[in-house]
């Protein structure tokens, strides 16, 4: 079935970055994924979600740097605590590698990622560099499927 594939072409495709925290591996996916939706022109029908089951209070310090280093700011953002409802209307659900005990997504999206990613709190700079590249390639790839999605439907 396709992403877009639910009676309403009209409709974006929600994508929900999630993590524990969301104070590092799902804010820089998130932010990737704003950048990379609008490199390619996706801003209309890609909607880009990002929070946590126990958010912290800040976005970690490093994914700050780091991502301010490819002009990338969030250094206003705050993790947000993930909303079942919010997560129900979800197409795409990304998890960064940590376990979420308080959801089973397979029971109500039809898109599930796993990426396992290594937690940059408390890394240096450089870890967390290496960190940002994987993540970027991962948006990248996962940007190459809804492009094709998107195409399908004009």
């Amino acid at each position: 079935m396709s992403l877009f594939d639910r009676g309403d072409d009209a409709r974006p495709v929600h994508v929900m970055f999630m993590c524990v925290e969301n104070a590092g591996r799902s804010q820089m996916a998130a932010a990737l994924a704003e950048r990379e939706r609008e490199r390619r022109g996706l801003e209309d029908p890609v909607e880009i979600h990002s929070a946590g089951t126990h958010p912290a209070d800040s976005v970690h310090e490093n994914v700050v740097e780091a991502l301010a280093e490819i002009d990338i700011d969030i250094s206003d953002r705050v993790p947000t605590l993930v909303d079942l409802e919010e997560l129900k209307r979800m197409d795409v659900l990304v998890t960064m590698g940590c376990y979420i005990a308080e959801f089973d997504p397979a029971t109500f999206i039809e898109e599930t990622r796993e990426w396992d990613l290594r937690n940059p709190d408390g890394e240096d700079l450089e870890t967390t560099r290496t960190i940002r590249e994987e993540v970027a390639e991962r948006v990248s790839d996962l940007f190459d499927d809804l492009e094709v999605e998107v195409d399908a439907r004009v």
